[in-house]
């Protein structure tokens, strides 16, 4: 059994306190934020204990896991004061996406929970469905060959406009993680962006993207598209076939090269993802059950490393588009 503290009681946060509460492996003993309405409030639902600082609940409670969706700059990017406060205590601490929207702090995290041997990981519930887990399988299994491309689209509506870099920091974390739990580490990337008409910060993008494997890849990315269409699309091809994930969960279809015969998969109104906010629920008991089973912190799955090499990646696209559209390296994580 696990005890788990939820710190930052937004939306996503009380989404956490739900599929945490779940959990039959779970024992949700703690809330904290900073408004005292909202954590008595979220106290009284699940019979946790409320605090309004978290060192003062770190030093009184008994906790296993803490779950760290505050909020902040960049649709709640920065989450690295209350991640060192778990990690400096021992605690097995899961941050939202992103792991931080300051790269510096992203990295001193990562050395920081290496350094304690702590398991740290993030939100990065796009590869947690049915379907990511084919795909990977398939690769894994050698029936796509030698991976040779990816395309990843992932498009929604977001009016916000808090930095020039929002849609790359808030979003795509997501996009580019699903694209190197596929195909690994990233080499270098190249960028160009544009904003829609009113718009004042980079709200679409076009990313080339060189894995170190030697496949290539491209992301379009934008915070301009209507929610009512398909927000994700996702294609992987090999010498031997490929395959493509319509919308996150909704489809699969493998394309084998020496076949007519396709494997398809389809998300069950019975058996499959039920909703969007699902994708949380499967993250996190995930997360817990690698803790159940004792996995290293080094192997735990979504990790920080995994958060961190996919932030070096959106920075280096920032980097590109104010260069200019220039070719960026990307930094070996470590």
């Amino acid at each position: 059994m696990q005890k788990v503290a939820v710190v930052g009681l937004g939306n996503i946060g009380k989404t956490h306190c739900k599929y945490y509460n779940e959990n039959p492996n779970v024992e949700l003993v703690a809330v904290c934020d900073l408004l005292e309405e909202t954590v008595h409030a979220v106290a009284h639902l699940y019979g946790a204990n409320a605090y309004l600082d978290m060192a003062t609940m770190l030093a009184e409670e008994e906790i296993d896991v803490v779950s760290i969706a505050t909020a902040g700059e960049e649709n709640g990017g920065d989450h690295y004061e209350p991640a060192v406060l778990a990690i400096e205590a021992g605690k097995n601490t899961l941050v939202e996406k992103p792991i931080s929207n300051d790269i510096v702090k992203a990295r001193k995290m990562v050395k920081l929970a290496k350094e304690k041997n702590v398991r740290l990981v993030s939100n990065l519930n796009h590869r947690f469905v049915p379907p990511a887990y084919k795909g990977k399988e398939l690769i894994e299994k050698g029936e796509l060959g030698t991976l040779l491309f990816l395309n990843m689209k992932l498009t929604i509506q977001n009016p916000a406009e808090t930095s020039p870099w929002f849609h790359l920091r808030a979003l795509h974390p997501h996009s580019v993680d699903v694209m190197r739990y596929f195909a690994g580490d990233v080499k270098r990337v190249q960028a160009f962006m544009t904003k829609a008409p009113g718009r004042e910060i980079w709200s679409t993008a076009s990313i080339n993207i060189e894995f170190t494997s030697g496949a290539v890849g491209h992301l379009t990315g934008s915070y301009d598209m209507a929610v009512r269409h398909p927000i994700e699309y996702c294609e992987v091809a090999g010498n031997k076939g490929r395959f493509v994930i319509d919308n996150v969960y909704e489809h699969f279809t493998f394309y084998p090269h020496d076949r007519d015969e396709l494997l398809t998969m389809r998300n069950s109104i019975m058996t499959g993802v039920g909703s969007f906010q699902e994708t949380f629920k499967n993250r996190l008991d995930h997360f817990i059950q690698q803790i159940e089973d004792g996995v290293p912190p080094a192997d735990m799955e979504a990790s920080g490393m995994h958060a961190l090499a996919g932030q070096e990646v959106i920075e280096a696209a920032i980097r590109s588009q104010l260069e200019n559209g220039a070719v960026i390296d990307i930094p070996a994580v470590e």
